[in-house]
């Protein structure tokens, strides 16, 4: 798997009006203004499509930050 910068570029791409460069691990993504419901669902798919490792809502809301969805991904992946 690719590291957490080369996760985060990808994670960015899914945010339309996010500066590239704006996420970092410890951000919460959650609190974004750009964060919706809609992307706990392209999020999910993101990551099934790109690493081919099925996450939940529920993962979702456990994780705080980018760093430990990177982990939970990377985790998973192995």
């Amino acid at each position: 798997m690719k590291n957490i910068e080369e996760f985060i570029k990808i994670l960015e791409t899914e945010f339309d009006e996010l500066e590239p460069g704006t996420l970092k691990p410890e951000t919460k993504f959650t609190d974004l203004d750009e964060w919706s419901s809609m992307h706990s669902l392209i999020i999910i798919a993101l990551i099934d499509t790109e690493y081919n490792v099925t996450i939940t809502g529920e993962d979702l809301l456990k994780v705080r930050n980018v760093e430990e969805l990177y982990k939970i991904v990377k985790d998973r992946k192995e």
